[in-house]
Formats: C-alpha cells, structure tokens, sequence
C-alpha cells in the first residue's frame, strides 16, 4: 500500500466515525415551516460565483414551474453572455440594466442614472407580484454606492407577495441587507485562475 492509500484509508475511517457520531446524535429541528414561502436570498463575498448560483437557482425554479426574471444591474442591455443564450433558449425574460463595468465608467453620473432607471422596473415587476423568482444581480452596487435608496428598496422587499422570493447578488452586501434577509451565502476566494494569469474563459466566465 503506497502513502497516498494509507492517507485515504486514514481520512476514510475519521469521516466515517464523524458521520456515525453524527447521525447518533442529529435531532430534527422543531418548528420549521411547512409549504411555500418568498424568501430573501443574498449572494455576496469577494469570490467568484455570486451570480452564477443565483442562475443556477433561476434554473432550479423553473425546472419546478416557478416564473422567474432577472434583472442585471451591470451589464449592458445587448450583452450576449452564456447565460443569455440560454435564458433566451429558454424562452426566460431577462434585462440588462447597466453599461458593463461600473468601475470602469467614464461616466458616473450616467451609470447612477441607469441603475435608478433599472431599480424602477424591478420595483415594478415586484409589485406586480406576477413572478415567483426575482434576480437582482450585481444590485448591492447600486445600494453601496447611494444610487438606489434602501428604505425605498427595503419597503418594496417587505410588501412584495409572500410567496415570491427575490435574490440579490454582489460585493459589499449593507449590512441592512444582510439583516433582512433569510438566507445570506458569502462567497470568498481561496485561489483563482486570473491570479496566475490565466484569462476569462468563454462558458466559465462569460
């Protein structure tokens, strides 16, 4: 047996008492709810997949009959990314609200004025109450930078339809956001790709 099987023989027998002691002592949580409720989902944190679970979520929902609906607060309205051409093979609506990189805006003003625009029609489509699942991605840029009042979006969240679940995606989540919210994920980086400088990858990055 060479060291790399002795290894794997030694994390296999830990795990295995781990989860036996673990599944001697697990007590089902009392009180949990039943049936559909709108939840509030926040994907923040440094690292890379923030919106891509949020997509992945969008996909799950509609693989189960949900109506879902992205609104993209950063990219440009005639982005044709990987996720697009899908959405758009799915017949999914979606917006692109934004004109690409906001840091790399060389016009701020504009910028502020179109995230303000995009909130709109997202407050719009969440008072509608006609989705099941709502996509805000990249929208705590607009929160962080002021250009979107968040006791304006906090008082749309809380009267939206109770069965209707909105996430939200981005860097720097407020710590208001973060309150509210049911179900926060932080995603932070431990290596990636660019860092050793490999470039963006079609299908994985865009």
């Amino acid at each position: 047996m060479t060291s790399g099987d002795e290894a794997t023989r030694q994390r296999r027998e830990a795990a295995m008492q781990e989860l036996q002691e673990a599944n001697d002592s697990h007590i089902k949580q009392e009180g949990i709810s039943k049936g559909r409720r709108g939840l509030i989902i926040v994907n923040t944190g440094n690292g890379k997949g923030k919106t891509t679970a949020a997509l992945g979520l969008m996909m799950r929902a509609h693989g189960r009959g949900l109506k879902t609906r992205l609104f993209q607060f950063l990219k440009h309205e005639n982005a044709k990314f990987g996720e697009h051409r899908t959405l758009d093979a799915l017949g999914l609506p979606y917006e692109g609200l934004g004109d690409g990189f906001t840091w790399r805006s060389r016009n701020l003003e504009n910028s502020a004025e179109m995230a303000a625009h995009g909130w709109e029609l997202a407050r719009a489509a969440i008072e509608a109450g006609e989705y099941d699942l709502i996509v805000l991605d990249e929208f705590t840029y607009p929160l962080k930078y002021g250009w979107v009042s968040w006791p304006e979006v906090e008082a749309t969240l809380k009267a939206r339809s109770p069965l209707m679940h909105v996430v939200i995606t981005g860097r720097g989540a407020l710590p208001e956001l973060i309150e509210l919210a049911d179900t926060v994920s932080e995603i932070q980086p431990v290596k990636h790709a660019y860092s050793a400088g490999i470039g963006a990858q079609i299908g994985v990055e865009y």
